[in-house]
């Protein structure tokens, strides 16, 4: 079956933009099924860097058909803006459509973000305030709008009205802020209802027979594994299910849609926010890393966290997403080290953990096992096969796979398209 559904096998910000756009070149079609614009992709052609934040990295290949599937939040205010600065870049953004399944994030769910965040002082998520968690919310508790309301103008508006009102009964009541204008958000979500009528499909029609027509489909997914709500580092994950079995969901297909799990894996760790992170580097190491690989994020531009690679962390997301084969990324990163290390284990009270644990106390009490090589000390960015790349470049890859139990089919070694070896095609 022609299909990949394309994961983040760490914390996010893996580099899956990169991958996503490597293989869209092949797909017919590609799918984004969970999250919002809390996430970034970024890609770099010609020296020209794109962030995408909702829209499908797709869009930059053109004739690539692109969805914002059914388990999407979707941001009005943010896809028409991420649309004007497309199209100011000549990029066609005709090909991309929108579920009527997606629920709306609002401008309450917004302000609601930001004050139960501030509400929680020092114990907050570190939430990007996009209004992600909210609009889950109310999701889940049956009160959200969704982009098909917007297709009935006088109702949206009534029912609209009515949930920021509401909403502005918790904003002033619980958390001590300003009422929003509801009538200055009816209208302008109007305004948007209008100009997103065209774009509005069923998506899971459109992608189920895509696929039932050997058409080549590419899923993407935002964020990351270990920030899935379930089986993530709760409380610290997003609100959604950034896994491949959350992939199918999302976009209303079955999971036998998925042919091929290509997990997206950083040479190292990084991650945004709080929450434990075992093989986490506060020192001039660490520092070094996120100064080499530019590890700020894509959509807050807060710095992040910095570690040595976990194979603890790889191996359960292997097993969560059954992923078939792995995209190292920012191998170059690590040029410049004597040493790398490599986490196989944790160990916990002189037992060893080889499985990620559920229990956040113990995940923070945990110490990592590494397996130390050495480093290659050469720029290996201009390396365009595999067998180019120094021996102890080759011994570090192997050696992830060895921890990961599957094949590594794609190896990065710098931002740029053409900066990318690949082992075994894909797609």
């Amino acid at each position: 079956m022609p299909t990949a559904a394309v994961i983040g096998s760490q914390w996010g910000d893996e580099g899956k933009g990169k991958v996503i756009d490597y293989l869209a070149a092949r797909a017919d079609m590609v799918v984004r099924a969970q999250g919002g614009n809390n996430a970034g992709h970024t890609v770099v052609i010609d020296g020209k860097k794109y962030a995408l934040q909702l829209i499908p990295s797709g869009v930059l290949r053109p004739g690539t058909v692109n969805i914002i599937a059914g388990g999407v939040v979707f941001d009005a205010a943010g896809f028409f803006g991420e649309i004007a600065r497309f199209e100011e870049d000549g990029i066609d953004t005709s090909r991309i459509y929108v579920s009527d399944r997606a629920h709306l994030v609002l401008p309450y769910h917004k302000e609601l973000d930001r004050l139960i965040e501030e509400s929680k002082g020092a114990q907050g998520l570190g939430t990007t305030k996009k209004g992600i968690g909210p609009c889950y919310t109310d999701k889940a508790a049956r009160t959200g709008l969704r982009v098909c309301d917007m297709l009935r103008p006088d109702a949206f508006r009534e029912k609209l009205a009515a949930r920021t009102a509401a909403a502005n009964e918790q904003i002033v009541k619980l958390y001590g802020g300003e009422p929003l204008d509801v009538a200055k958000v009816v209208d302008e979500y109007a305004g948007y209802a209008e100009r997103l009528a065209p774009r509005v499909r069923d998506t899971g029609v459109l992608v189920h027979e895509a696929i039932r027509s050997g058409k080549k489909v590419l899923f993407e997914g935002a964020q990351g594994t270990m920030l899935d709500l379930d089986n993530g580092t709760y409380p610290y994950v997003t609100s959604s299910h950034p896994v491949s079995g959350g992939f199918t969901i999302g976009a209303g297909v079955g999971p036998a849609a998925i042919g091929e799990v290509v997990g997206i894996v950083k040479a190292y760790t990084t991650r945004v926010g709080a929450g434990p992170f075992v093989t986490e580097l506060t020192d001039a190491t660490g520092d070094l890393i996120r100064e080499r690989g530019h590890e700020f994020g894509t959509v807050t531009g807060r710095p992040r966290r910095c570690g040595w690679f976990d194979g603890v962390v790889v191996r359960y997301s292997v097993r969560l997403n059954g992923t078939t084969g792995i995209a190292l990324m920012l191998l170059d990163v690590l040029d410049a080290f004597d040493e790398i290390a490599l986490c196989t284990h944790y160990s916990h009270n002189g037992d060893t953990i080889e499985h990620f644990p559920a229990d956040l106390e113990l995940l923070a009490a945990c110490e990592p096992v590494y397996k130390k090589l050495p480093g290659w000390k050469t720029d290996i960015s201009g390396c365009t096969r595999y067998d180019e790349l120094p021996a102890e470049a080759k011994a570090y890859v192997e050696a992830i796979e060895e921890i990961s139990g599957v094949p590594v089919k794609i190896v990065s070694v710098g931002p740029n398209r053409a900066q990318t070896i690949v082992r075994s095609e894909i797609l």
